[in-house]
């Protein structure tokens, strides 16, 4: 799946970075690697982005940041970015992206197969939700922050972004409602296997935690193993410090999933 894979600078001197070209839904596409220069085996973790195009794009010392607390790290750009072929359709198609990315880490040496675990912050929330869907038991667990779940609020929410989603889309969800459904995989949550942690700020104004409430009563309706952390008075960027101390207790949370609930 791997079909060029090049050095970038890395700001860790342990942590090595490389831009990668990947083949997927027969595109050719980019993402960013990053892999402990450590050897031994690591849990892999897929970083699904937010925004679309140039805004919210991947940051290299963003990707490093989780990869020092134990990971190999892979964010892949989506199709139509950093000179990927294709175009990006918000959830729709593009969502197989995230899906080939999960398994190039699947595919990864220094990766256990049993312990790959899925991110999403924002827009890369809802491409989490399906990603997790795709790989039933085979995803170790599944984290979204500030993440969208409904597709429709977002247009409802975001009239900022209304424009962008009626091209992208295809119009309005009164005028393809079928689009939106389509993308919101709030029915589907039943096939997810791995356990899910939610985590939103209350003040959120760029993706309001109606989402994160979606989600969770989805889940629970279902049976399945979720576990929420709401902050007040936080909205969707959280400072610095604070951002540093979740990253660590999310990424504890992630090591700690037990591997009896993913394929060997």
């Amino acid at each position: 799946m791997i079909v060029e894979k090049r050095r970038f600078p890395s700001p860790h001197q342990h942590i090595h970075l490389y831009t990668v070209t990947y083949e997927a839904d027969g595109l050719r596409m980019k993402g960013l690697l990053a892999e402990p220069a450590g050897e031994g085996f690591y849990d892999g973790f897929l970083y699904l982005r937010g925004g679309i195009k140039n805004v919210g794009m991947v940051r290299p010392g963003r990707i490093v940041q989780f990869a020092a607390q134990g990971f190999v790290v892979f964010a892949p750009f989506y199709r139509g970015n950093q000179g990927g072929e294709g175009n990006e359709d918000f959830a729709g198609e593009d969502r197989k992206d995230a899906f080939a990315a999960f398994q190039l880490l699947k595919q990864h040496k220094k990766v256990k197969k049993d312990r790959i675990h899925i991110f999403g912050f924002s827009r890369g929330g809802i491409m989490g939700i399906w990603t997790a869907v795709e790989m039933k038991q085979e995803a170790a667990s599944f984290v979204t922050w500030g993440g969208v779940s409904d597709m429709k609020l977002t247009y409802e929410e975001r009239v900022d972004m209304r424009r962008m989603m009626k091209r992208v889309i295809g119009g309005p969800p009164h005028k393809v409602p079928e689009a939106y459904e389509n993308r919101t995989p709030l029915n589907d949550v039943d096939k997810i296997e791995a356990p899910v942690l939610i985590i939103h700020g209350e003040e959120d104004q760029n993706v309001s935690i109606e989402h994160a409430y979606l989600l969770e009563d989805a889940l629970r309706q279902h049976g399945k193993s979720v576990e929420t952390w709401y902050f007040h008075g936080y909205n969707h960027y959280f400072p610095p410090q604070h951002n540093r101390e979740i990253v660590r207790r999310l990424t504890t949370w992630m090591h700690s999933r037990k591997s009896g609930n993913v394929v060997k």
